[in-house]
């Protein structure tokens, strides 16, 4: 029994997105790559995560990035309409937090170790 493949956004250049990839094959699980820069998530994902995230819409923002700052968004994001700041994200890979992880019941950004472990372990196999 193996479990089904995660989807996770990364970009190259990061250290932490390289440290997730590394982890992720450590514990030999199915995985499928995608270039957060030039395929941002869809619409659909972005929900799907900010659901996963309990609605807090700033926990999908890349809020140390240079983009997020030269937008402003640090004030315009609380104000902003919930489609507004998804429709941006979808636009902009740069603003969405990287590593973007999608499950088929689960959605992780950043990378913690742990707490990556904590959700991984609790997900069943399939059974094909």
């Amino acid at each position: 029994m193996t479990r089904p493949p995660v989807t996770i956004y990364t970009y190259a250049g990061c250290s932490t997105c390289r440290q997730a990839i590394k982890w992720l094959r450590a514990k030999e699980i199915a995985l499928v790559e995608k270039p957060i820069r030039e395929t941002p998530p869809s619409l659909g994902e972005l929900r799907r995560m900010l659901a996963c995230q309990n609605g807090n819409l700033r926990r999908l923002f890349n809020t140390s990035g240079l983009d997020y700052r030269a937008l402003g968004l640090s004030t315009t994001l609380p104000y902003m309409k919930e489609e507004d700041a998804l429709r941006l994200l979808t636009g902009n890979g740069n603003l969405v937090k990287r590593p973007f992880l999608l499950g088929p019941s689960f959605g992780l950004v950043g990378f913690d170790a742990a707490a990556w472990g904590a959700v991984l372990d609790q997900q069943p196999s399939d059974p094909r």
